[in-house]
């Protein structure tokens, strides 16, 4: 009999819901609004439930979530969301309460390494040994896939809360990051942009001088990964980070600023092929956590 996976996808407004067993045989799909963690992860179960009658038992479930949370199984606090600002989520065990209602094997991890897998197997990575996936959206987090496995460490990395060069000149602006203020994601999420300009970044002209800061903020974290993680490519995804008329800029101020240091052709010559968009578009995070639930069965 064919496998099929289910894949949760959990975000902080909305969780995507799937089962199949590839970007070509999704057999279901469903979006729950982010409420409480009872509420959500029973209309999960009951969607889970329902296609294990059509199709019979899921052979794993992937979860690929919004953080922080803990991604280490043999840690007693495995499967929580760790504390985050977004209310009622803080220490619950959402694992756990799958747990409850599946004997298979569970895979939790973050989002944005969910969505890494996802472009390694199915998208924009696939051969690819090491490289990352930057989200830049209402937040921003990135996934790290090295010489061929998720990197994990202390915790997970969290991208979106490094140091950037910050000009109070050019751009006054504080921030938005309740931890740091104005780390990377507190100058340069969707959140940042909205504060600052007053209105959504989908609203605002190209011309807008929101993307020269933007470009700029950018492009010092890609020089920063690239320097420090060594990537054989660079996916961006997101809603600021797939904006069309974003990404040559971020490609070109990124090579300027690595200002010939790193001497290889895929930075000199290939900016284009190396900064990327996602190959799977705004799935790589559901299809990501199908990912993780089909390694967890086949170990690879």
């Amino acid at each position: 009999m064919e496998a099929y996976y289910g894949a949760i996808e959990g975000g902080g407004t909305k969780f995507v819901c799937a089962v199949g067993n590839g970007p070509n045989n999704i057999r279901a799909e469903a979006r729950f609004a982010t409420t409480t963690p009872e509420e959500v992860m029973a209309q999960i179960t009951d969607f889970f439930h329902q296609q294990e009658k059509k199709l019979g038992a899921l052979a794993a479930i992937g979860f690929a979530s919004f953080g922080p949370l803990d991604p280490d199984p043999a840690s007693p606090m495995y499967g929580h969301i760790l504390p985050t600002p977004k209310p009622g989520w803080t220490n619950s065990n959402v694992v756990g309460m799958l747990r409850k209602e599946f004997d298979i094997p569970i895979v939790f991890d973050t989002d944005v390494n969910g969505a890494a897998l996802g472009e390694w197997r199915w998208g924009k990575a696939q051969g690819l040994q090491t490289f990352m996936y930057l989200t830049v959206g209402t937040g921003i987090g990135g996934g790290a896939y090295v010489e061929g496995k998720l990197l994990h460490g202390l915790v997970h990395p969290e991208m979106g809360h490094i140091l950037i060069k910050h000009d109070m000149e050019k751009d006054p602006f504080e921030g938005v990051c309740p931890f740091h203020g104005d780390c990377f994601e507190g100058l340069a999420s969707g959140v940042a942009i909205e504060k600052r300009w007053g209105m959504r970044g989908a609203l605002l002209t190209p011309d807008h001088a929101a993307w020269d800061l933007e470009v700029e903020y950018i492009a010092q974290a890609l020089t920063t990964y690239t320097m420090t993680l060594s990537p054989q490519r660079i996916i961006i995804g997101g809603g600021v980070g797939t904006l069309a008329h974003l990404l040559p800029r971020v490609q070109q101020r990124t090579r300027e600023l690595i200002n010939g240091y790193i001497q290889s052709p895929a930075i000199l010559e290939n900016i284009e092929s190396y900064i990327v968009n996602p190959g799977l578009g705004n799935r790589s995070g559901v299809l990501g956590a199908i990912a993780l639930a089909e390694q967890s069965v086949q170990g690879s």
